[in-house]
């Protein structure tokens, strides 16, 4: 007989009564303090882990005191509904949390921005809000089974306030290429705008002969000599309220308008904050998204993805 596929996956299937009305939100915002998500009404999903089944059976207790029904099981998902696709609905979760973070973040960097030097209760305020903002990003990053790329968009907004916070130089030196040639560069798996646009820059402009491993953002320990991007604690990924792409131009001292332009583009896509406005960004976002979806795998995205930036290089180089 065929060896089985393991399970990867807990689901909790419950039916709330009516009454009391309150047991349906106090149920939903338990499921949502432990990282679970739905895959239908009142399915919810937690990848398989003894953590896991044990904040799966707390709900349940609550669910049936409250006089309602609920199981617990283990599954795989063999139809209507791919690996792929249950991981991507984990990451769009915490990719929402970490993004409102960050819209509660972006004043506070700006006002201090505004600031040429802090005065005693700004200092206090910002601290503050610096101490809010990691505890935050702490509580998501307990529930961020898939390593969503939203938490280099919080690390980068409270690096800066931590930087400013103790006086330190946010910008940094400007980078010999070639001190960066024939790397290895890393980067999280399962790449997207950011990541892919990243990937052609470094190829197209700082390392001709780089190679590319990507690599589970939560469990990866770096090896001698290789280069981290777009990931937490690489050695290239956001800083304050720019992306990674922005960092590389930035760091690499690359400044012609066809690469401002792609930039621009990419943040808007990644950081959803809709900081530059270009009418091509929507359209570029469709057509990322769609190779990302066809794409065979991270290398394929590369290619693709490489293809795309290499001709809007060449068309707003052309326009400036």
């Amino acid at each position: 007989m065929a060896a089985t596929t393991p399970h990867r996956w807990l689901l909790l299937i419950h039916n709330i009564p009516p009454k009391p009305p309150y047991l349906r939100n106090k149920i939903g915002k338990r499921l949502s303090r432990v990282g679970a998500v739905p895959v239908k009404n009142s399915v919810y999903v937690l990848p398989l882990g003894d953590g896991a089944l044990e904040d799966f059976q707390w709900v349940r207790r609550e669910v049936i005191a409250g006089g309602g029904d609920a199981f617990v099981c283990e599954a795989r998902f063999v139809d209507g509904l791919t690996e792929n696709e249950t991981e991507a609905r984990f990451r769009a979760a915490r990719d929402a949390d970490y993004h409102a973070l960050a819209d509660e973040l972006r004043p506070t960097l700006a006002a201090v921005k505004r600031k040429k030097k802090l005065d005693a209760v700004a200092r206090a305020e910002l601290a503050a809000a610096l101490e809010r903002g990691r505890k935050r990003v702490d509580e998501i990053a307990a529930i961020d089974f898939f390593a969503a790329s939203g938490r280099e968009v919080v690390a980068g907004l409270l690096g800066e306030l931590a930087a400013r916070l103790g006086g330190d130089a946010v910008a940094g030196e400007t980078l010999a290429r070639a001190d960066y040639r024939g790397r290895t560069w890393v980067t999280r798996a399962n790449i997207h705008v950011d990541r892919i646009a990243c990937a052609w820059l470094i190829r197209r402009f700082i390392d001709p002969a780089a190679k590319f491993h990507f690599v589970p953002g939560k469990t990866y320990e770096p090896k001698r000599g290789e280069l981290r991007f777009d990931m937490f604690d690489a050695e290239f990924t956001h800083e304050g309220d720019k992306c990674s792409f922005e960092v590389l131009l930035e760091r690499f001292g690359l400044r012609d308008a066809g690469l401002r332009a792609i930039a621009e583009i990419v943040h808007d896509i990644d950081l959803k904050d809709g900081k530059f406005g270009r009418p091509d960004t929507d359209g570029v976002a469709r057509v990322v998204a769609a190779l990302a979806m066809s794409a065979a795998n991270d290398a394929e995205r590369v290619a693709r993805g490489s293809a795309l930036f290499e001709d809007l290089h060449k068309l707003y180089a052309r326009q400036s």
